[in-house]
């Protein structure tokens, strides 16, 4: 036994066992999972049809819940709470307004050829399988918060999407939807179009963000650029997952000798899906136009120092207090390198020594005002 435990050959081939199992156990994962979200729709469906043609009354789900549970007692998901979810995730896709907003979204080019062959045969009403389906690629406890969040079908299926590409948590997945990703990914002002051939002017701008939402930092006044630059490198983990997927950290104050003068940059990354390098600068004041043009020189210089023969173009991103739309499009008309504006968002706490000047909540209500 120790001669085979020794052995290249057995551990290779033990190791290639070891991988297939464990991709067995996801596919049965994946597979029980779709099988419950299913049985979820079509309960939430049957539920919907009865509430509507039965005289059952307003226990009807309590009953429908206790008669379940007798003769499934070993099935989790019977409950009353959830079986009002199923009837929710049902309602929620089968709404008329929600369904035509769907159909127009997945016409669209570049959407799921897929999906769009499904509508096509379907016409204008809600496939019976197109939406379990979907739904099942992720588990049940993210689709409720995806359903019970989202306001349409293009916000449902982007929090979807992006759960499905990216592995979110069911936390993480809450943090985004309550942080707004649906409203802010993509809303940066940038000159991509100008600046970068399709699809990477487009992969590009929804790389980024309006706004950014730092509100992992929390930071006493006064503060400066450096200041925020710490507590980011800091809580490194969750400013790259608020940049997005494919961000690489490659250093902080990111030091550039360009003739004989220093120079440093505020954040550097490695973007792996776009192959280029992200250059990052913050400004803990209002947008002006003299942003864009140093900005744009520390992106020349990256392409002419680190850029490699298989990168794309270096990409910059400016993150202000606050920017004004148009003043910030005329700043980026004429710059020749690609680079967006964004505005960040950060949770600012009062000094101690006014802190402590302050009344608190329980003062406040405790005041009896006379007339």
């Amino acid at each position: 036994m120790n001669n085979l435990q020794s052995s290249q050959e057995y551990k290779q081939w033990l190791k290639e066992i070891k991988s297939r199992i464990r991709s067995a156990q996801i596919k049965a994962a994946l597979s029980a999972n779709q099988e419950l979200v299913t049985l979820y729709w079509f309960l939430g469906s049957e539920i919907t049809k009865k509430q509507k043609t039965a005289s059952w009354g307003s226990s009807f789900i309590n009953q429908f819940s206790k008669d379940l549970k007798a003769d499934f007692s070993d099935i989790a998901g019977f409950s009353p709470k959830n079986l009002r979810y199923c009837r929710a995730f049902y309602n929620f896709y089968t709404d008329p307004k929600i369904w035509q907003q769907a159909i127009a979204k997945l016409k669209e080019p570049n959407n799921n050829q897929k999906w769009q062959q499904a509508v096509a045969k379907k016409d204008s009403y809600i496939p019976d399988d197109i939406i379990p389906k979907m739904a099942g690629r992720i588990p049940w406890g993210h689709n409720i918060h995806v359903f019970a969040k989202s306001k349409n079908f293009e916000e449902a299926l982007f929090y979807m999407q992006e759960t499905i590409e990216n592995g979110w948590s069911r936390d993480v997945l809450a943090l985004q939807i309550k942080s707004k990703l649906f409203e802010r990914q993509g809303k940066a002002i940038s000159n991509f179009t100008e600046t970068l051939p399709a699809p990477q002017s487009d992969l590009a701008q929804q790389t980024l963000k309006d706004p950014y939402s730092f509100d992992f930092l929390t930071m006493t006044k006064p503060y400066n650029e450096k200041d925020i630059e710490k507590q980011l490198i800091s809580n490194i983990t969750k400013f790259l997952l608020e940049l997005g997927k494919g961000f690489a950290f490659v250093g902080r104050q990111y030091h550039l000798e360009i003739g004989e003068s220093d120079y440093y940059l505020d954040l550097l990354f490695y973007h792996i899906k776009l192959k280029c390098y992200v250059v990052v600068e913050l400004k803990n004041t209002k947008f002006i136009p003299e942003y864009a043009g140093k900005l744009n020189f520390y992106l020349s210089a990256v392409d002419s120092l680190h850029k490699s023969e298989n990168d794309n173009p270096t990409i910059g991103i400016l993150l202000c207090r606050d920017k004004n739309k148009i003043e910030t499009e005329f700043a980026l008309r004429d710059i020749n390198k690609p680079m967006g504006v964004s505005e960040f968002t950060l949770t600012e706490v009062l000094p101690e020594n006014l802190k402590s000047s302050l009344p608190t909540i329980e003062e406040i209500e405790s005041l009896e005002f006379n007339e």
